[in-house]
């Protein structure tokens, strides 16, 4: 995988914020992912009047890439029209440990176009994944 073009992935979060349905929160949301094919794909936040059914963006953003037959990822881009930079949720982070590798960079801009990075690990240390099932010890068995 050649260098990651941020601004490509901010345009593409910032175009997907643009779509949010976020008539509770007020707060849009827009992700851009980059796949190891190269590909970006986005999603935003789809909110629910009750509160448990609303989808965040980062998670829409994966399940589309895996809906198109996508595995691995690159790097990801979180786009707010806010003042503070907004990292992803803790659920969130669950979901990407189960697709990018504790080291790919997780990036969150604004509409004052200020960026910070992080690497999964240092936004999810001691992430929860499946190499911890294929270990697991069978009770019973």
């Amino acid at each position: 995988m050649s260098e990651i073009n941020w601004a490509a992935l901010q345009q593409a979060a910032q175009q997907a914020a643009a779509q949010a349905y976020a008539p509770y929160s007020k707060f849009p949301v827009g992700v851009a992912i980059l796949a190891d094919s190269g590909k970006i794909y986005t999603g935003c936040n789809v909110e629910n009047a009750s509160y448990g059914g609303t989808v965040c963006a980062e998670r829409n953003a994966i399940g589309a890439a895996v809906v198109a037959g996508e595995r691995k990822f690159t790097a990801l881009m979180v786009y707010t029209p806010q003042d503070m930079l907004t990292p992803p949720c803790g659920i969130c982070r669950q979901v990407i440990a189960e697709f990018f590798s504790p080291n790919a960079p997780i990036a969150s801009c604004n509409h004052l176009h200020q960026q910070q990075n992080w690497s999964l690990g240092e936004l999810l240390p001691a992430a929860f994944t499946p190499t911890y099932l294929a270990n697991s010890t069978k009770v019973g068995a």
